[in-house]
């Protein structure tokens, strides 16, 4: 296609590529774009294409995708500027804007995320041959990943000294409103959401639709809801699953339908709140997490540990499928694969519990549950879900030694005592009482006979005898690094 002419008394219009960052609240991109004084072509590109080493969404996150879209387009339409959706190759559809618009700049966040990475590089080295310049702005993260370092010049790979650098050296800048008006440029083409087809034909959707408001006004409402409900007791409640004592933000903040340091000041506003720093420093986990995969890119696929390279990992087909499925016989760990399913999200606390039965009791590699998370979790993020099953596995950076292993009866009885959460997720043990909530196989036949439970028929027997696991983890330790304790 011809290039675009650019006319002499008309300005060239500027292209807003909005990617996990679609709001216009606190968006320096779309700041950039208003700013400039030309006409704005605002565009989402859906790049589902095989070019390495970009990663395609998960199902979950494909749904959670449509309707933040539908909730951007709205919120464009009434700055005057319509979204243009397109589908293609990322570096390929975006030099075909160029071409076809005659756009002087192309305004973008930059993401933590190799293949992100990687098609940056390849536009901007396209682009030096042409009249046209790719500005990237913070959008996603609170800190520059390449300017945080150690003493030696290296990137961080224990959280604390990450955290307590983070603190010395990033400031948290007030947010800033969006902006009031966009000035439109000339029709461009652009695909129908609906064409994309990223809801599923089978209504698997109807917990995540019930539960979840994705766009940037969801977004808010669950931020004030979090602040005037929930933050005073989150260095507590965050660890109860019965309980709403999260922020739920984290798919929000994925999608960059909030921006983190708007969710930084109104946390911090709630003061003398005893949540808050907590809070804050889950915020910084998440730009570790994104240091992290900056600096490290091959963690999505291999242990940033080389001693775990030859872990001796089994294959459980029937394991991990009762895993994914929650029929384990293991009722916490059961709920929260349940509640994934449903919701397309899991309580934190559950999540290192679930992880932690898979990679440890059952040996079953890493990255298979990360497949998993990546294909069911709204808030699928690729920095957070690698570095968390890596921390898990203890194969990663910061990691939990890999003999903690996770007694998922304990943790069960800790932190969801009375089984309100058990209940809610796994309603076959409803009946049981309090004592025998979380490790069912210890009831005696009359007190199962009453509850209407039936081991191995209405509830399954474990699939691993949790002492026996325990061992053969050990062992597996061992036999990887010459460490069983």
């Amino acid at each position: 296609m011809a290039r675009v002419t650019k006319s002499k008394t008309k300005q060239a219009p500027v292209l807003l590529w909005f990617r996990r960052d679609l709001r216009l609240t606190d968006q320096d991109a779309v700041a950039a774009a208003a700013e400039s004084g030309a006409p704005v072509i605002p565009v989402f590109i859906l790049d589902d294409s095989d070019r390495k080493p970009q990663r395609a969404i998960g199902g979950a996150a494909r749904w959670w995708l449509h309707h933040s879209l539908e909730s951007l387009a709205g919120s464009l339409d009434k700055l005057g500027s319509p979204l243009i959706l397109r589908r293609g190759d990322a570096v390929e559809t975006i030099l075909a804007l160029v071409q076809e618009t005659g756009a002087e700049a192309i305004h973008t966040g930059f993401m933590p995320d190799p293949g992100d990475r990687a098609t940056d590089k390849a536009i901007a080295e396209a682009l030096e041959r042409q009249d046209c310049r790719l500005h990237r702005h913070r959008t996603a993260l609170l800190h520059d990943p390449h300017k945080i370092k150690t003493q030696t010049g290296n990137p961080f790979r224990v959280f604390t000294p990450f955290s307590k650098a983070f603190e010395a050296q990033v400031h948290v800048r007030p947010p800033a409103p969006a902006p009031k008006h966009l000035i439109p440029s000339t029709q461009t083409k652009s695909d129908k959401l609906a064409d994309w087809e990223l809801l599923p034909t089978i209504p698997w959707d109807k917990g995540m639709a019930e539960e979840w408001t994705p766009g940037e006004a969801g977004a808010g409402v669950r931020l004030a809801d979090f602040v005037a409900d929930a933050v005073n007791d989150y260095e507590k409640g965050r660890d109860i699953p019965g309980d709403a004592g999260t922020s739920r933000l984290s798919p929000h903040l994925h999608w960059g339908e909030i921006s983190p340091w708007q969710v930084w000041e109104v946390v911090g506003e709630a003061k003398g709140h005893g949540g808050v720093a907590t809070y804050r420093r889950e915020l910084i986990w998440r730009e570790f997490a994104a240091h992290l995969l900056w600096h490290f890119p091959q963690i999505t696929d291999q242990p940033l540990r080389p001693e775990f390279a030859e872990f001796p990992w089994r294959e459980d087909h029937a394991g991990e499928t009762a895993w994914q499925r929650g029929q384990t016989g293991i009722p916490i760990v059961d709920a929260g694969m349940r509640e994934l399913w449903a919701l397309g999200w899991m309580h934190n606390r559950v999540r290192m519990i679930v992880a932690s039965l898979l990679v440890k009791h059952l040996l079953i590699p890493w990255k298979d549950g990360e497949n998993w998370f990546w294909d069911t979790l709204v808030d699928a993020d690729l920095a957070a879900n690698c570095v968390n099953w890596q921390w898990v596995a203890g194969c990663g950076a910061d990691a939990a030694p890999f003999f903690r292993i996770f007694n998922p009866v304990l943790q069960g009885k800790k932190f969801d005592p009375s089984g309100r959460y058990v209940r809610d997720w796994v309603p076959e043990l409803a009946k049981l009482p309090d004592a025998y909530i979380h490790e069912p196989w210890t009831a005696p036949e009359a007190v199962l006979r009453a509850a209407g439970v039936r081991l191995g028929v209405t509830y399954p027997m474990p699939v691993v005898d949790l002492a026996a696991g325990r061992a053969r983890a050990l062992a597996a330790l061992k036999q990887a690094t010459g460490r069983g304790s």
